[in-house]
């Protein structure tokens, strides 16, 4: 993670110092924990990954790239994203993957990005937000303010900014369109030391949902014509992790190609079952 605004993210924090989705989802419903998802086709789908860079972002661009979905990924670090847009084309020869180095604290940078997005591409059918980073104190009367302020743009403000400029997007996409949050255990039991992390994931979760009762009304009778749904983890684990600490449990942690693997499988669910709902790959705490 960086402290950069707007860059990558893996979704979960930094360990802290010292299921299958239901039917019609008509209210916003808590699912049981689910299994990965087996991917799909995504053949001619267009989806945009923000914050695509870090390590749960390179995963999900190899594993939408082999559902043979174009990627188009953003982020503000535009060397680590070239990187990750190299890497997964070179694993998937003739995949199309594209990078944008975007702003996502800019409203009017987010919009001009999904504009041109669509423009080029003729349609959008997902944006996934893997935005974020971490921080926390020793005691919550240790919380510092200016971590909010810090987190609260990170985890709060891309997320406003890019539902809004997909938002009209993701509707056109026949039923396909998909808003997809990376969330986080602790907005569902805050702990006393990630209280202003704990704070920023439940916010963005709320933000998510109404943009799924959005999703909802705007569907009328028909029900909804694309989703927004959230996938809660307790923190990511990749690769060189389990390099850097070989004896460590990981207990709980979800790996991010595991991640990836849920977040293609959102695409084989009819809208009218994701919209809406908390997908668990972690226990419910």
């Amino acid at each position: 993670m960086t402290d950069t605004a707007g860059t990558t993210a893996g979704a979960g924090p930094a360990p802290a110092p010292g299921a299958t989705v239901p039917a019609q989802a008509t209210e916003q419903e808590e699912t049981t924990m689910i299994g990965n998802g087996n991917g799909g086709n995504l053949d001619g789908a267009v989806i945009a990954v923000a914050g695509a860079a870090g390590p749960a972002g390179r995963a999900a661009l190899l594993r939408l790239a082999e559902a043979g979905a174009t990627v188009v990924a953003a982020d503000a670090d535009p060397a680590r994203l070239a990187e990750a847009v190299d890497a997964a084309r070179y694993a998937h020869g003739g995949a199309t993957v594209t990078g944008d180095t975007v702003d996502l604290l800019d409203l009017g940078a987010t919009r001009e990005w999904a504009e041109k997005t669509e423009k080029e591409f003729g349609r959008i059918d997902g944006l996934v937000h893997l935005v974020g980073g971490w921080r926390g104190s020793k005691t919550f009367t240790d919380t510092d303010l200016k971590d909010w302020d810090f987190l609260e743009k990170l985890l709060v403000r891309t997320v406003q900014h890019t539902s809004l400029a997909f938002h009209d997007a993701l509707l056109r996409g026949d039923g396909r369109g998909r808003y997809v949050l990376i969330s986080q255990s602790g907005a569902h039991k805050p702990v006393a030391n990630n209280a202003a992390y704990n704070a920023g994931k439940a916010a963005a979760e709320a933000w998510t949902l109404a943009m799924a009762d959005s999703f909802r009304k705007l569907g009328g009778d028909d029900g909804p014509q694309a989703a927004a749904a959230i996938l809660v983890i307790k923190a990511l684990v990749h690769d060189a992790m389990r390099a850097e600490r070989p004896n460590a449990k990981f207990a709980g942690f979800t790996d991010v190609k595991d991640l990836a693997e849920a977040i293609a499988g959102l695409w084989d669910q009819p809208a009218q079952e994701v919209n809406g709902q908390r997908l668990w790959l972690t226990p419910k705490p």
